[in-house]
């Protein structure tokens, strides 16, 4: 048995570490079962905003009559852009697992792991102990207990990358961002889509304003069910069934498909490590348990990313992975403010999001103490000249204090509109910090504004 002075679990944001704790003259092992690299390179954020890019192209194309504008697309050809996305993850998971293979300083494992005993694991096969471990080990994809499930070829986000002709249809089981995201892709391929969601709501945790304008627009080019469950699947040669109930009305229906994509939710991959042989407790849904400074129920054990399941994006896990390192060299000093957490659905239209919604603000500190606000594209001279009437910014602000409690986006460069108002609440909070600044005009960037502007009180 070899023992380090640290073991890092996870070469996606647990690589983070490696340097630091190298600088500090620790003996560091890394374990990944891989791809090299992590979800997010390998099969999440990366591969598909490259497919997302030509999707969102492809719409411009189509919203162009609307500027007099009388454009056409001959051909799509979906194989090169699945083709080009996999070259380009490949050449970066390669040069990542070739610095693994090469490295002198450190001792990489690559293969499936387990914890056998206290601080103990079985990396393919042998045997390493850790004075410090840091599990990074990440997510993956919920597959519900369908009926029928185990018998047909469903896809998942990452063997939905894998494919290389574009499917005539496709039924995809979930409401979620990914569900959101591959919905806008197929469908602008030339898939037919349909979506089968049992949530009320599309992308349910995004302001109800959102997620209905989100369903309104998607409907224009696909199907979508919400608050319907699947409760059976089945597969006869190249054509796949979904069985579903409608959740109110009891009422069954039959969609038929080449594909079924399961966008159902994701689920830590804890289990796989057997983190209970070492101590480490879960919660109910299989994620790993922390306190505020990401340390486990075991001493020394620390975790973060999406294997604790609080928000799961990889500028998030980069954050928490200089935090925990802190946290385990200096000792628990340093927190990550989940409130300013931004995030993004690249869907067409796209959606951008920090802090809380207008609800979980009632419900943190009283109706009469919650302002809101609100914008259309609109109202500012670059949102009237795109012809966007149906985008909006959304506005949550603490009456007395004028601090930014939320700011909710959807509509054309969301995830770069939104990060004035993340840089703020990282600031002082203040929504004058946002008002201070001069915007451009007439630039989009004035629409974040505007919305403060038109703050009220909810009656």
């Amino acid at each position: 048995m070899k023992e380090y002075d640290v073991i890092i679990i996870g070469s996606g944001s647990g690589a983070n570490l490696v340097n630091d704790a190298l600088a500090h003259n620790k003996s560091v092992a890394i374990v990944d079962k891989g791809p090299a690299g992590g979800t997010c390179l390998n099969v999440g954020c990366i591969p598909t905003k490259m497919i997302v890019y030509p999707a969102d192209r492809i719409m411009e194309i189509r919203d162009a009559q609307k500027f007099g504008i009388t454009a056409e697309i001959k051909a799509i050809d979906f194989a090169a852009i699945m083709e080009r996305m996999r070259k380009a993850v490949k050449k970066s998971h390669d040069t990542i697992q070739k610095t693994l293979d090469e490295a002198e300083d450190f001792d990489y494992y690559g293969g499936e792991a387990h914890f056998t005993n206290e601080y103990t694991l079985d990396a393919a096969g042998r045997t390493i102990k850790g004075k410090s471990i840091f599990i990074v080990s990440g997510a993956r994809p919920f597959i519900p207990p369908l009926k029928g499930i185990e018998g047909i070829e469903y896809l998942t986000n990452e063997s939905a990358l894998q494919l290389s002709e574009c499917p005539e249809s496709m039924i995809i089981i979930g409401g979620g961002y990914i569900a959101a995201e591959f919905a806008h892709f197929f469908e602008a391929m030339g898939t037919k889509v349909t979506i089968i969601q049992m949530n009320k709501r599309l992308v349910p945790d995004e302001e109800p304003e959102i997620s209905e304008q989100l369903k309104t627009s998607l409907s224009r080019r696909m199907t979508i069910h919400t608050n319907t469950e699947a409760i059976e699947v089945r597969q006869t040669g190249k054509v796949t069934t979904v069985v579903a109930k409608e959740r109110d009305s009891g009422k069954q229906l039959e969609v038929i498909g080449r594909y079924v994509l399961i966008a159902a939710g994701r689920r830590s991959n804890a289990d796989v490590l057997m983190v209970k042989n070492t101590g480490v407790k879960t919660d109910e849904k299989g994620y790993i348990i922390v306190d505020e400074f990401f340390e486990t129920s075991k001493k020394g054990i620390w975790a973060f990313g999406d294997a604790i399941g609080k928000k799961m994006f990889r500028h998030t896990a980069n954050t928490e992975a200089e935090i925990v390192w802190h946290n385990a060299a200096h000792g628990k000093k340093s927190r990550l403010n989940f409130l300013t957490v931004p995030h993004a659905v690249f869907s067409y239209p796209e959606i951008a999001s920090v802090g809380l919604t207008e609800e979980q603000a009632i419900k943190l500190i009283g109706k009469h103490e919650v302002l809101v606000g609100k914008a259309m594209y609109g109202d500012v001279a670059r949102g009237e000249a795109m012809m966007e009437t149906e985008g909006f910014t959304k506005a949550v602000v603490h009456r007395k204090t004028g601090k930014i409690l939320g700011y909710h986006i959807i509509g054309p460069q969301a995830s770069i509109l939104i990060q004035e108002v993340v840089n703020a609440m990282e600031a002082d909070g203040n929504l004058w910090s946002v008002a201070r600044g001069m915007h451009i005009h007439p630039a989009l960037p004035e629409v974040v504004l505007k919305a403060f502007g038109t703050l009220h009180e909810l009656t």
